[in-house]
């Protein structure tokens, strides 16, 4: 089956003009039309090009929960990335809000809304999930599932992120570390995030020989504070936190400062957030960045694959990258 990608070569244009020719949404020159049009019809790209043009909206519906621990700056990340590269296609993005689950779902499914969906803050157990298998319009998740059977996701591989994590713990001397999560997010959701990032954090650790705990204390300064007292009272060797819950970075680092425990001297700090929550910290962290630009326009890339009949469901994840800024260290003597 002819595709976008090679229409777009024959033509010597890029997939963007071959969009904007066959859906009228942006001037382009006559001469480059004639050549797209010309490409279309020797190569036989019909079916799925003249799909594009006629009875669609081009419009993709952006899916988004607002919650009350959204953290809005990160968000807008995704929401930029998302809209500047639909429109790169040639499409506009219909921003759908609100914590009522399904029912966006159903707004986006109805009528000619949306020729598309993504779903951000895709859940373990999400209950939107029903409604876009039973849809005959193209989806795309930003996070993964635990099933995600027939399903199109992206998200960042946090096995492997868990991994990363243990190998520079491991390579700077450490042998006693500890992951801090959101309190229910592991022991309520093994598959999702969290889950993932300590099940490959453990895997690791085993093939390293390091001792693993996993932590779940409250977010403020003395819940956090406690949390630490009472880990230090049962493991004391321990030297190097993972940190997988953005509002509990700043209280971790007053929490060790206040303990007598400095960073990076005495502990190593590693934190799983995006580039922004790092940059932003107290102190630069060391962290393996959650890459929301790239997770959003790697969703509509996939939505464009499969409106041009070019995709099929698949999952993508996206490898880690740790940056080593000022909370890690050498462990102790």
């Amino acid at each position: 089956m002819i595709t976008l990608a090679e229409v777009a070569r024959h033509a010597g244009v890029s997939a963007s003009t071959v969009s904007y020719v066959l859906s009228g949404k942006r001037s382009i020159s006559p001469g480059t039309c004639e050549r797209v049009e010309r490409s279309i019809h020797e190569l036989g790209y019909h079916a799925g090009a003249r799909a594009l043009a006629g009875g669609k909206s081009d419009v993709i519906a952006l899916v988004l929960p607002l919650r009350t621990d959204t953290y809005a700056p990160v968000t807008m990340e995704t929401v930029l990335a998302v809209t500047t590269t639909a429109r790169t296609y040639g499409y506009d993005v219909l921003l759908l809000t609100g914590d009522d689950g399904p029912a966006a779902v159903r707004r986006a499914n109805a009528g000619a809304l949306a020729d598309a969906m993504i779903l951000m803050d895709a859940e373990p157990a999400d209950e939107r999930l029903p409604l876009l298998r039973e849809s005959d319009k193209p989806s795309v998740l930003i996070g993964l599932p635990a099933d995600p059977t027939g399903l199109t996701c992206v998200d960042l591989d946090f096995t492997a992120t868990g991994a990363l994590c243990a190998e520079h713990l491991a390579a700077l001397g450490h042998r006693d570390i500890a992951l801090i999560t959101e309190p229910p997010a592991v022991h309520e959701h093994p598959t999702g995030s969290a889950g993932r990032t300590l099940h490959g954090l453990r895997a690791k650790s085993r093939e390293l020989g390091l001792s693993v705990h996993h932590l779940s204390g409250g977010d403020g300064r003395t819940a956090m504070t406690d949390t630490l007292a009472h880990t230090f009272a049962e493991h004391p060797a321990t030297t190097g936190f993972v940190v997988q819950h953005e509002p509990a970075v700043e209280p971790l680092l007053h929490s060790l400062r206040r303990l007598g425990r400095p960073v990076p001297e005495d502990i190593s700090v590693i934190a799983i957030c995006p580039d922004r929550v790092a940059f932003h910290s107290s102190v630069p962290l060391t962290s393996v960045a959650i890459p929301t630009p790239e997770l959003g326009r790697r969703a509509v890339d996939r939505i464009i694959a499969e409106l041009t009949g070019e995709g099929a469901a698949d999952i993508t994840l996206i490898p880690p990258a740790l940056t080593t800024r000022t909370t890690s260290g050498p462990a102790p003597v």
